[in-house]
């Protein structure tokens, strides 16, 4: 794992200033702590923040083939690298280290573009062919890397993280209203969008090449929610999944260090701590987080599946303080507007883990999404199914629905029935089962200036995508799952970014996807829907103690409001008056201050969900709009030590450089 930034001189015949990308990999460099390097060319100038994980001894980047034509620069793991490594032997490409960097060069060496489709792994990457003079960018299909891109006087600009671009001189930063619009009402960045005018993300799934100064995306392979129905045995679809999940659990245990796992207590870290002590030649470390609110708290469930399984766990409790305290920093590293607190224990307990000893983890991103696990798809098919069911098992359906929420409890059954049934057609076209959730999204939008439909882009975008249409309720519910929250909040803002602010690395079985092909051919064929994740459960059935496989599942949470009614910090005043709500741009001052009062001021019970997270989101941009647009715009801050730490400098107008750039 590391982090990659680079760019291309908007001049021509401008040469790349050394100093400059050594300060774009200084405000990146809690990505890979182990390594810094970069690469200097004729209009190009790119490098790696590296976090040793495989061939730690010559896997250093950049990394060049024999002839020095082409040149590499990857953050990311490719799991399938051994049997990749392999193949292009037998066509006769050449091998000088064991690393899995080498093998992606290689990769894209022998086939181009189409070498994306062969890759299992979570990546991005560039690749510099120096003679034609051209820039390959590329991003794994679900988005487990992050990728920025922008285009403007310094040049064209690319970084793992967008903090790295402040380096450039000329670059700002400025909110984008129209962005902003989007964010509030989905909860996340649509996938090629950031919050910041003219800086993109380049898609999961896609390339960039650039040519001539010109920057062209391409989608290499479009996101997939349908399979083959399997034609088997209720018992041989439940064995097709432990067998693809053993698989790729074993893939992600390849590393030259030891991996842990992140251990919720639910089915899903569960079950990829079992197969993990299954695999594993030594001890297993767990790590988790608790709450001193026993509301939010899993660690007795925690406990047991450690106990259970025999692993050396480790936790560290979270407390109101902590979410305070720590809110700044953790958004600072997520780069965008969360609507949520609960990235902040994930923040810290990458922090735990590191410090832990440990640079790899696994965790379960993807089995809700891939399995059906989230009461979103019960309450589509039920919605969708509304007008054809009796009053009686419409109310036995909404007894289930959402035993986690208790506003859908017994005294509320009432109001919930009229509120799906307002909710059974769709209006959104494209959007029918996430319509009842974006409702909060439209109360968040009060928030900004700008109240026009803050679904056109979401719209526009499942509009265009081929097959869209043609995919059930629940698959739409699926896609858009996988496309919006998935990529732009729970891998990025919530997983990744937190994991690797201190230099920890997460890897996801479930999103392998031989894994979620094998989810979409099984779901829905044994059962109705109504059992979370049954052919997952069916499949670890016996091999887990009984409470992940009987409980429901309890969502992930965080204190929200409540924390800070507790504990007020010092950048409160970031939202509590007008004056320094008219320094965010696009945002409405005067609805925004009466909504923080109301927010501190009610008891935690009398705040609703969607206040809540208005709240959040609303807090969460102002700290954004300090980090990086106020304060962050300020001169060039290039580190006096920028230099010092350089592992590798490749200056291809002169000659190789030693650590600290000497000759």
């Amino acid at each position: 794992m590391c982090g990659v930034a680079g760019y291309v001189p908007s001049s021509p015949g401008a040469e790349p200033r050394p100093e400059v990308v050594a300060g774009m990999l200084s405000e990146i460099r809690h990505r890979g702590p182990d390594e810094v390097g970069y690469y200097l060319d004729d209009g190009l100038a790119m490098g790696t923040v590296r976090l040793a994980i495989v061939d730690l001894a010559t896997g250093a980047q950049p990394m060049s083939d024999a002839t020095e034509r082409y040149w590499i620069c990857f953050n990311g793991e490719l799991y399938n690298h051994i049997e990749l490594r392999e193949e292009l032997r037998g066509l006769g490409r050449p091998f000088r280290t064991r690393s899995d960097t080498e093998v992606v060069l290689q990769a894209w060496i022998q086939w181009g573009p189409d070498c994306l489709t062969r890759f299992n792994g979570a990546f991005a990457f560039a690749v510099r062919d120096a003679v034609a003079d051209e820039l390959f960018l590329a991003r794994d299909r679900y988005g487990k890397r992050p990728l920025f891109h922008t285009s403007g006087p310094g040049g064209f600009l690319f970084a793992s993280e967008m903090k790295a671009f402040r380096a450039v001189p000329g670059f700002r930063f400025a909110l984008d209203p129209h962005e902003l619009k989007t964010v509030f009402g989905i909860w996340t960045p649509l996938p090629d969008r950031s919050p910041f005018k003219g800086v993109s993300q380049l898609p999961p799934g896609s390339f960039l090449t650039l040519r001539g100064g010109r920057p062209a995306v391409h989608t290499y392979e479009e996101l997939s929610v349908t399979a083959e129905p399997f034609t088997g045995t209720a018992a041989q679809a439940a064995e097709l999944v432990r067998d693809t999940l053993r698989t790729s659990v074993e893939v992600r245990l390849r590393s030259d260090v030891e991996v842990g796992v992140y251990l919720s207590g639910g089915l899903d870290s569960s079950v990829v701590t079992r197969l993990a002590t299954d695999l594993s030649s030594h001890e297993v470390r767990t790590f988790s987080v608790e709450f001193e609110d026993r509301a939010l708290d899993e660690s007795g469930s925690q406990h047991s599946v450690a106990d259970y399984l025999g692993t050396r766990h480790s936790a560290i409790t979270i407390s109101t303080a902590d979410i305070t305290e720590n809110f700044p920093a953790a958004v600072h590293h997520a780069e965008f507007p969360v609507f949520r607190t609960a990235l902040v224990p994930m923040y810290l307990l990458s922090r735990h883990v590191r410090d832990a000893g440990i640079k790899t983890i696994l965790s379960g991103e993807g089995a809700d999404e891939a399995f059906l696990g989230y009461s979103l798809f019960r309450e589509t098919m039920l919605r969708a199914s509304w007008n054809g069911l009796s009053p009686e098992e419409r109310q036995r359906r909404i007894a289930v629905l959402h035993p986690e929420l208790g506003h859908f409890g017994p005294e509320h059954r009432v109001h919930v029935a009229g509120l799906l049934s307002q909710f059974s057609e769709e209006r959104l076209p494209g959007l029918f089962s996430h319509e009842l959730r974006y409702q909060n999204g439209r109360f968040a939008q009060r928030l900004l200036q700008d109240r026009t439909e803050p679904f056109a882009d979401l719209l526009a975008l499942v509009g265009n995508t081929p097959g869209y249409a043609g995919l059930s309720p629940t698959q739409k519910a699926q896609w858009l799952e996988f496309r919006t929250l998935l990529a732009g909040y729970l891998l990025s803002s919530q997983g990744e970014r937190m994991g690797l602010a201190h230099g920890v690395e997460n890897r996801c079985p479930f999103l392998d996807p031989a894994v979620v092909r094998a989810a979409a051919s099984a779901n829905l064929r044994f059962d109705d829907g109504w059992e979370e994740k049954a052919v997952l459960k069916e499949a670890f059935r016996g091999l887990l103690p009984a409470d992940p496989l009987s409980r429901r599942k309890q969502p992930y949470r965080a204190p929200g409001g409540v924390a800070f009614q507790e504990h007020r910090p010092d950048y409160l005043e970031l939202v509590l008056s007008e004056r320094e709500l008219k320094k965010i741009d696009g945002i409405d001052p005067v609805f925004a201050e009466r909504l923080v009062r109301k927010v501190l001021a009610t008891p935690p019970d009398g705040i609703s969900t969607k206040e809540d997270q208005a709240f959040v989101l609303l807090l969460s941009t102002a700290l954004l709009n300090q980090q990086f647009v106020t304060d962050g715009n300020g001169p060039m801050r290039i580190p006096s030590d920028a230099r010092m730490n350089l592992t590798t400098v490749i200056d291809r107008r002169g000659s190789l450089l030693l650590p600290g750039g000497r000759r």
